[in-house]
Order: C-alpha cells, then structure tokens, then sequence
C-alpha cells in the first residue's frame, strides 16, 4: 500500500460546514468561508499529500506541498472555473507546487535520495514487503525519470499532459517513461 502521510493542519477535526456539495464549498471557499475551506481540506488533503509524496519521494516535502497548496487555496480557487472534478483540479495543484519544489531545490532533493539510499526505513509504515520494495527503487530512480513514471502510471496523466507540466514534448515524455520501465525492470528483477 502507499505510505499514507499524516496531514499535518490542525483543521481536520472540526464538524463539517452546511453546504456539503463541491459548488457550496466552492462559493463558501471563495467567499473566506473558514468552514468550507476546511472542508476542502478534509476532502482533497489526503490525495495532495498522496500525489506530492509519490512526486518528490519526501515525507516531508509531501508535508510542505500539502501546506503550499492550501496556504495559497484562497487565491487559487479564483482561478478554478468549475471543468472537471474539485479532486482533480486539487491533485493538479498540488503536482504543480511538487514539480516547482522539485524544480527550485534540486541540492536538497540530491541529499534526500541519498538519505533514501541509505535506508530509511523506520519512516515506512508496515505493508506489503513487494510495494515496499518498488517504493525504495523509485526513490532512487533519477526524479526526471521518476515524476514522468508517477504522472503517467500512477496518476494517469497523458504524455501530452505531461509534457505541458513539465516543459518539454511528448516524446521525451514517452522515452522518460521506458527509461523509467527499464530502471525498474532491471532492479525488480526477481524481487517482486
């Protein structure tokens, strides 16, 4: 199973505002509703941190993504026009922040793998030992390689969309891809 990472704001126990529905919290939202914000967090926090996580290989990066996406919540939402689900739109915002981490701090990302290589494990919760394995290759599959693999075979994203994300063509996405394959392929061999 994916390693759940623990949201880490305190608003998450506090009863859920009147207007359940994603239009009610979205106008409640954009009006400074504290109520439906929090709602939005107890929706959609789980899945950034599970997408940030997946994305920088962090936990505590993840936490940061998932602090980034709903400090600045408030103003993004103004930018949200309601096509396709809140859901989606939040996992959107939050591989956005984690591709601008990954982008901004690539020393600190360098020195995290490293740390990953040496072995963390008391940061793993227990699960299945085969998952377990694949998460610790792709900590240390190299990131370019490794948020394609995210985007693409976890998440679902198209390489056209891929590439628009991270600035490159859709080929490239598609050759990141098998490189990715391949690194996993020749290190699982036999493990899984």
């Amino acid at each position: 199973m994916m390693r759940q990472c623990e949201p880490t704001m305190e608003a998450r126990n506090e009863p859920m505002s009147a207007d359940p529905t994603e239009a009610g919290l979205l106008a409640g939202a954009r009006g400074g509703d504290h109520d439906a914000l929090t709602d939005i967090f107890r929706r959609y926090s789980q899945q950034v941190l599970d997408v940030a996580y997946r994305l920088t290989a962090s936990p505590d990066e993840a936490d940061d993504v998932l602090q980034d996406v709903f400090v600045g919540l408030p103003e993004a939402l103004r930018g949200y026009d309601g096509t396709g689900s809140l859901g989606a739109w939040m996992r959107r915002l939050a591989t956005r922040a984690a591709l601008l981490r990954l982008r901004s701090d690539r020393r600190r990302l360098k020195w995290q793998q490293r740390a990953a290589m040496e072995g963390r494990s008391e940061e793993r919760p227990p699960s299945v030992e085969g998952w377990i394995t694949l998460q610790r290759y792709l900590e240390r599959m190299p990131s370019d390689l490794r948020v394609v693999y995210v985007l693409k075979e976890v998440e679902g994203y198209a390489h056209a969309d891929i590439a628009e994300l991270l600035g490159i063509t859709a080929g490239a996405s598609e050759v990141r891809l098998h490189r990715a394959r391949r690194f996993l392929k020749e290190r699982l061999r036999g493990k899984l």
